[in-house]
């Protein structure tokens, strides 16, 4: 085999992936292999597993990859998911492998390479790998035929090691932890990234320091649920406390929560998030419904006065608070009548992003074995509707911020004097941005300015002057 052993990663979804592929590469980089783009050995696809639509587009990248001549090895929520079924229905891949081979990643390639055959995983529920109870948990140091119990890797085993930046962005992802403890009916991610595991706090402040010296300037923290951090450690206000240690970080000048559960949020947890130097008063509220016939359906709680309750208690403490989140229609069941109550909190609640999606069947979940399945059109055209709606509340929203100061965390030289960056209301990637035009500015610099125009949820701003 040649000294020379290169390989490129892709990733796909969500945040919570792009950690985990840092990871990867940390690992591969520490066992010989070299990183590159170009005419890599090896190409390892970090896939995503959570809808219809990633699933096609991760076995769209493993067939184009495949299609460039190299090895492929899928990797990633995808593989872990189906295993063996993904392996026999794409032998253009060289290997699916599971979580479980990440502690080992740089071998299995070297396998790979080789041409030595990998037997793909049976799935099986990650959920029965931990004990669920947060007692049984905290009492143990180890899990026969487990080892020790994780602190936060992306499999659940194996030892943790610091990443491997990808990118030179002035922003990151900090996982907060690994795995789900709810039951939603329509999820399945518990059953392929098992129970929830929190991170221990000095564990992320060593990597939050780390990211730091590396030019990051805002930590976004990422977990399939952010307020059941430190459960599991038994502590309920783990984040409470944690929030203000990583922005007085030296080199943060930004954190972001992110994946918050709005039956979990408790009023010290907003006083925090809203009135913390440093942490972004922005509040990604995982809502998936309004009408609480529903949400019940979903094994979720909630209804409308709830949760506008709720979102008064937010802007009470923080007015100009950014809020967003992601909503399921057509679920099994839904009627007009409920569906009618979903536009109507839309339209109450004056939210800065809003996610639409349909409802469709996911294997494994109970809500896969409902009755009262809505017909594919009914689905979409509710789909269309809220959509629609979705979009002229939120450019609203946007407008509303117009003649506001805003600090925004510069990420892009667009040219000719335009800078691309955020307002602290603003997720990464999927809740808009700021245009401003400066000169000099350099990614990673937070600068104040006014908003002076909207488009969709993207604003335009001006340098304020003056102190």
């Amino acid at each position: 085999m040649s000294s020379r052993r290169t390989v490129s990663l892709i990733t796909l979804g969500c945040a919570r992936n792009e950690v985990d592929s840092e990871e990867l590469a940390a690992r591969l980089e520490a066992s010989g292999w070299q990183l590159g783009e170009e005419d890599p050995d090896v190409v390892v696809v970090n896939t995503c597993g959570f809808i219809d639509s990633a699933k096609k587009d991760s076995i769209d990248t493993l067939l184009a990859a495949a299609d460039s001549g190299a090895k492929v090895i899928a990797a990633g929520c995808m593989a872990e998911r189906y295993g063996k079924e993904l392996a026999e229905a794409l032998p253009e891949a060289s290997a699916v492998i599971s979580f479980d081979d990440y502690t080992d990643i740089g071998t299995r390639l070297d396998d790979v390479l080789a041409g030595r055959k990998h037997d793909a995983h049976t799935p099986r529920d990650r959920r029965t790998l931990l004990p669920i109870s947060p007692v049984e948990r905290r009492g143990a140091t180890n899990i026969p035929g487990h080892g020790e119990l994780p602190t936060g890797v992306a499999p659940a085993s194996g030892p943790r090691v610091l990443r491997k930046r990808l990118d030179e962005s002035p922003v990151a992802s900090l996982k907060l932890a690994s795995g789900c403890d709810r039951r939603c009916t329509f999820c399945a991610i518990p059953a392929f990234r098992g129970a929830y595991v929190s991170r221990r706090p000095e564990e992320l402040l060593a990597e939050a320091d780390w990211l730091a010296h590396r030019g990051v300037r805002e930590l976004v923290l990422v977990s399939e649920n952010s307020t059941s951090y430190g459960k599991d450690l038994g502590d309920l206000r783990a984040l409470e406390k944690l929030l203000p240690q990583l922005a007085a970080t030296e080199g943060v000048e930004r954190v972001r929560a992110s994946y918050l559960q709005p039956a979990e949020l408790r009023p010290g947890l907003i006083d925090v998030i809203a009135g913390t130097e440093g942490v972004a008063p922005y509040f990604d509220l995982s809502f998936q419904h309004a009408s609480g016939p529903v949400l019940r359906r979903m094994r979720r709680f909630g209804d409308p006065e709830r949760f506008l309750d709720l979102l008064e208690a937010v802007r009470k403490q923080a007015p100009e608070a950014g809020v967003r989140s992601n909503f399921i229609v057509g679920f099994p069941g839904e009627t007009e009548q409920e569906f009618g109550e979903l536009v109507g909190f839309l339209e109450a609640a004056r939210l800065d992003v809003i996610g639409v999606f349909g409802y469709s069947d996911e294997d494994g979940t109970e809500a896969a074995t409902f009755d009262g399945k809505l017909p594919q059109e009914v689905v979409d055209e509710r789909v269309r509707v809220l959509t629609e709606l979705a979009e002229e509340l939120t450019a609203q929203r946007a407008e509303e911020r117009i003649g506001t100061e805003v600090d925004i965390l510069i990420e892009e030289d667009l040219g000719d004097g335009g800078y691309e960056g955020r307002a602290a209301h603003q997720g990464p990637e999927v809740d808009g941005s700021v245009t401003v035009q400066g000169i000099g500015l350099l990614p990673g610099q937070i600068v104040r300015a006014v908003v002076v125009d909207a488009e969709g949820v993207d604003l335009i701003a001006r340098i304020k002057a003056g102190p």
